[in-house]
């Protein structure tokens, strides 16, 4: 029986690089892998990590159809999905995604966020949560600079915790004026993005 299921962490705990394992352990006994990704931080049709391991995958721009991914998915006879930055997704793709369960029979794994810089759920995350068939949080977490876990992806603009701002932000944005940091939920509501700041934001 086909199962729906959500892999989430915060950033830099290692969701694309378990998407990218699983994938090339699977395609090593198998030839109906398919690789998904609807947004990576290199470019348009690849799903890399920041360890260094990439691999080629079908871009899908959030909120359009999917059916024609669908289709092409089938005739070519997938019967294992595995999708990277899944919190992109729109809430009615996430439900294609489950009736590509469903209906076709393919395992679908997806990987991605839970929450955004502002600690809002993304929608597609949200959505995996209510339907999926498992949900779990990756055991290797991020953590904060002071050492206790990272539960919160900051969005760092010049230096600032950003408060305010579009929730969709990609690219590899892990350096320059505008990047990402992991902190700790107190850390986060202080703006503290090191031992030497004590600074309320």
């Amino acid at each position: 029986m086909a199962e729906l299921t959500f892999t989430y962490g915060t950033m830099a705990a290692g969701k694309s690089t378990l998407a990218l394992q699983l994938c090339w352990q699977l395609r090593e006994g198998r030839g109906d892998v398919a690789l998904w990704t609807f947004g990576d931080r290199s470019a348009d049709g690849m799903v890399t990590s920041r360890i260094g391991i990439e691999a080629e995958a079908e871009a899908v721009v959030p909120s359009e159809d999917l059916a024609r991914h669908i289709e092409r998915a089938v005739s070519a006879g997938v019967k294992i999905l595995v999708i990277d930055e899944v919190q992109f997704a729109s809430v009615a793709q996430i439900d294609e995604l489950a009736r590509m369960v469903d209906d076709h029979d393919i395992d679908v794994h997806a990987f991605g966020l839970c929450a955004d810089f502002l600690l809002n759920v993304f929608p597609g995350s949200a959505r995996l949560f209510a339907i999926a068939d498992w949900a779990h949080e990756l055991p290797l977490t991020s953590s904060c600079w002071c050492g206790q876990k990272g539960r919160c992806n900051a969005r760092v603009v010049d230096g600032v915790v950003a408060r305010e701002g579009s929730q969709f932000f990609t690219g590899d944005v892990s350096h320059g004026l505008v990047h990402y940091q992991v902190l700790c939920r107190r850390h986060y509501r202080l703006g503290q993005l090191g031992p030497d700041e004590d600074r309320a934001r």
